[in-house]
């Protein structure tokens, strides 16, 4: 009977702590490279590092924001916003560095900025382990949505700095390039986690796909994490209960496409 009491005692506690079924969700879509869509639980859609790579499906959506990391082609492709005069005319459309003269620098917002129901801030880095010499600058966005500190650190090429992680602070979902040549590689990607320790969600990005193979595929990254630690759910969507608890370890989140391969 005891057995049977706490059977009983433990499904109900499982019934209580689990979300509802109609629970609203924060989304993250995956496009391929760095782009991503996020989308509160209130709708606001926030647009980051868009591309229009061929290999990748085309895509076209409307936005409220839109932030980009840095000034390269694969991550400045804005004319897949479908309102992009709108958000330009309200100084939405915002990357983290700037043209000044020959010069690449970094436009910094330091102090939370908030548009609707989200608030962001960057902190700029580089995109080489080289302090910029040989790829230049690059900005990490910090998105803070529904509770969640959402962190895409860009084309980040280098480990941090304790000043940057203390800007940076602390991380729930985090985006982190992991396909090397012009970014981290899968080795190094995994050192900038350990030291975000971020929370709840790793989601890899800017690396070799089915498709796309000019990078090096996501191997080297996730070779070391636990089976019980990843998740692939099948397609380029991840949705997330503000509500749920943490875990102890972060799960590593493999997004891809249906039609094209991940």
């Amino acid at each position: 009977m005891s057995r049977v009491l706490a059977s009983l005692a433990l499904l109900l506690s499982a019934a209580v702590a689990a979300p509802a079924a109609d629970a609203p969700s924060l989304s993250i879509r995956w496009h391929g490279q760095s782009f991503f869509e996020v989308t509160t639980t209130k709708g606001t859609n926030i647009v980051i590092d868009p591309h229009a790579i061929p290999e990748y499906p085309r895509v076209s959506m409307k936005a409220d924001l839109v932030l980009m990391s840095h000034l390269h082609d694969d991550h400045t492709q804005t004319h897949v916003v479908d309102n992009l005069k709108d958000l330009m005319k309200d100084g939405l459309v915002i990357n983290a560095l700037k043209k000044v003269g020959d010069k690449e620098e970094y436009e910094r917002i330091d102090k939370p900025k908030k548009v609707k129901d989200v608030t962001i801030r960057n902190v700029g880095v580089y995109h080489d382990d080289a302090q910029g010499l040989k790829r230049g600058k690059n900005g990490v966005w910090i998105i803070e949505a529904d509770g969640l500190k959402i962190v895409h650190l860009g084309d980040l090429g280098h480990q941090l700095t304790e000043d940057q992680l203390k800007k940076i602070g602390e991380v729930d979902i985090l985006m982190v390039p992991v396909g090397g040549v012009y970014t981290l590689n899968g080795i190094d990607a995994q050192r900038v986690v350990e030291q975000l320790k971020p929370r709840r969600y790793v989601i890899p990005m800017h690396y070799g796909t089915a498709v796309y193979d000019s990078l090096l595929p996501i191997k080297s990254f996730i070779e070391d994490v636990p089976e019980t630690q990843i998740n692939r759910p099948g397609g380029n969507q991840l949705l997330i209960d503000p509500a749920e608890k943490a875990k102890k370890e972060p799960i590593f989140v493999i997004l891809g496409f249906k039609k094209l391969g991940s």
